[in-house]
């Protein structure tokens, strides 16, 4: 190599070692800090925050070892969500964690435009929100994991009318709120017409709006309720089940956890599976990769949760034929 040639490469690498990410040279010194900013409860559900830790733990970063977490939890208080975000970005964390839907991701993109995200959301599209350019190449800063919440609205109705045959009427709830609410009731709408039903369209977007949304059902002679996701559903799910049973209404939900406390059937991924995702991502950006060359994963597997306890409450008879596709059956 000549003297001329030489210099060039030392000049050349300097460079590269100026241009290398100051947080990837500072993680060499200082254990990294995850900043995990979900819109619900360390609790809701539990296995959440678990599978979360146990997907980072495949990445080889073990909590309070090689790896600190920096948690937040609005606890169904949206509104905190910005500030949470903001601290968070000021305490300079070098990776965020957003979980609980589009509110946390939504804040914690707001917040910065610089340090890497990795979501988990199944109540929007996030191309669509704007979230991320494209699935495949999100670019900027954000990837994460999309659980697509619409999509299966025309299977889910199949599996109502599976359990409660003789169904007229069809309900959805919406959080109008929320950027798929219109998506997800077009597409309901479309399987719903090709059925030959009638569709009623109930919207909520705070706890206080269920008891007029149930009032509405029975008034409108509702058969089955399909339950979009939406974090003020889920944060509120015990509440929701009961009074689905109250008004004796049979209804489907996105996640089991509402099946687990008392919701009659589920039809979608699982929480615990997209979040071991999440971890292994904030993983895979703690060694250097950037989220622009990650793709945003979507499930592919989907579960069926059916609760025999709730079906009897309701008077309703499950047919062999759904529970033998069942994943899981709560008796």
């Amino acid at each position: 190599m000549s003297h001329m040639r030489r210099r060039e490469f030392i000049t050349l690498v300097g460079a590269a070692a100026v241009a290398w990410p100051l947080a990837a040279r500072a993680q060499q010194s200082k254990t990294p800090v995850i900043g995990y900013l979900h819109s619900l409860g360390r609790s809701n559900p539990p296995e959440v925050v678990e599978a979360f830790l146990g997907g980072l733990q495949e990445a080889g970063f073990v909590d309070g070892h090689n790896v600190a977490i920096e948690y937040r939890f609005a606890e169904g208080r949206f509104e905190r969500l910005p500030d949470m975000a903001a601290d968070l970005v000021r305490r300079r964390v070098d990776v965020l964690a957003t979980s609980g839907g589009s509110p946390s991701v939504l804040a914690a993109k707001a917040a910065t435009t610089t340090i890497p995200i990795v979501f988990m959301t199944g109540d929007i599209d996030p191309v669509q929100a704007g979230i991320v350019a494209s699935l495949s190449r999100p670019g900027g800063n954000i990837t994460g994991v999309s659980l697509l919440g619409g999509f299966l609205g025309p299977k889910r109705l199949e599996i109502l009318r599976e359990i409660v045959p003789g169904s007229a009427v069809v309900a959805v709830l919406v959080n109008p709120s929320n950027h798929n609410a219109e998506p997800d009731v077009k597409e309901v709408e479309g399987a719903v017409r090709a059925a030959g039903l009638k569709l009623v369209v109930t919207r909520a977007t705070a706890n206080t709006e269920f008891e007029p949304v149930f009032a509405t059902l029975v008034q409108q002679h509702v058969d089955a309720l399909i339950v979009t996701a939406d974090p003020i559903f889920t944060n509120r799910r015990a509440d929701l089940t009961a009074l689905t049973e109250a008004h004796r209404i049979p209804a489907i939900y996105q996640w089991p956890d509402f099946v687990k406390v008392g919701g009659l059937v589920s039809y979608g991924t699982t929480l615990t599976e997209a979040s071991r995702q999440v971890g292994t991502y904030v993983g895979r950006v703690l060694k250097g990769a950037r989220p622009a060359d990650l793709p945003v994963t979507q499930p592919t597997k989907f579960h069926l949760v059916v609760n025999l306890k709730a079906a009897k409450a309701l008077g309703l008879e499950i047919p062999p034929t759904l529970l033998a596709r069942a994943d899981e059956v709560i008796e």
